[in-house]
């Protein structure tokens, strides 16, 4: 014989739990809205980076002008084009100066020398006016010859302030960023690793530098900079990764 009472009490909690499970599937739209969007703007007009945007670059096949050519006509170059840059051009660039050239041993070697191929450096990439890309800044994954999403917004005007008011900061089609994370190889090179780190960064401007050249375009390497101004707007955590030196490029 049927308990009244346990039977109502069955029937209140199949209730309460259709009414939790409606909720829940109600909820999902809103909660994949909320995974794809973005976060609240800061004062430069950037947006946190909720869920992890990556961007597969063309594969970096460009044959330009020969190396004497490259070296005869490179200049330093503050004055850009109103034409985007391309993916393919940018691509090219990131490739230039971090992209993996062989593996050797399972190690992956880079176009860039470096110090007991520790490879202490990261290359980011400020973009403002490139074929297809939202504004913002990307770091570049050699690995897989990909950009990744780090921070949404115009950096063009913070990056100016930070480069003490260089306008070129501002108008180019995008500012490559070389970083460098000094325990990557101050176990090895102790005292002399910093040392190291301005020679690898060195190396892998002057790779850009000439890409960039031959890609038909203009670029100019910028090492006055406030440390701190440029490293905030960065995703970099303090005191582990520093900001080296940046190139402003653009279309001519």
């Amino acid at each position: 014989m049927n308990n009244p009472t346990s039977s109502s009490r069955q029937t209140s909690r199949l209730k309460i739990a259709m009414v939790l499970f409606a909720g829940f599937l109600i909820s999902l739209p809103l909660a994949g809205f909320a995974r794809d969007g973005q976060g609240e703007s800061d004062k430069y007009g950037r947006t946190s980076v909720m869920e992890e945007t990556i961007i597969s670059l063309p594969e970096a096949t460009f044959r330009g002008i020969i190396l004497e050519e490259a070296l005869q006509q490179r200049r330093s170059v503050r004055k850009y084009s109103s034409r985007e840059m391309t993916l393919s051009e940018l691509g090219q660039l990131l490739f230039s100066g971090q992209g993996v050239t062989e593996t050797i041993h399972g190690r992956q070697l880079r176009t860039a020398p470096s110090a007991g191929a520790t490879y202490p450096m990261r290359l980011y990439a400020a973009v403002n006016n490139v074929e297809g890309l939202p504004n913002g800044i990307y770091l570049y994954a050699p690995a897989s010859h990909s950009l990744k999403l780090v921070e949404q917004g115009d950096f063009g005007t913070p990056l100016m302030a930070a480069c003490l008011g260089q306008e070129y900061l501002k108008t180019a089609d995008a500012v490559l960023i070389i970083t460098a994370i000094p325990e990557r190889i101050s176990h090895t090179y102790g005292d002399r690793s910093m040392f190291y780190i301005y020679m690898e960064a060195g190396h892998i401007a002057q790779n850009i530098l000439l890409q960039a050249v031959s890609l038909g375009l203009g670029g100019v390497p910028v090492g006055a900079f406030q440390d701190r101004k440029v490293n905030t707007l960065l995703p970099i955590e303090a005191g582990k990764e520093q900001t080296i030196y940046l190139i402003p490029l653009g279309t001519l």
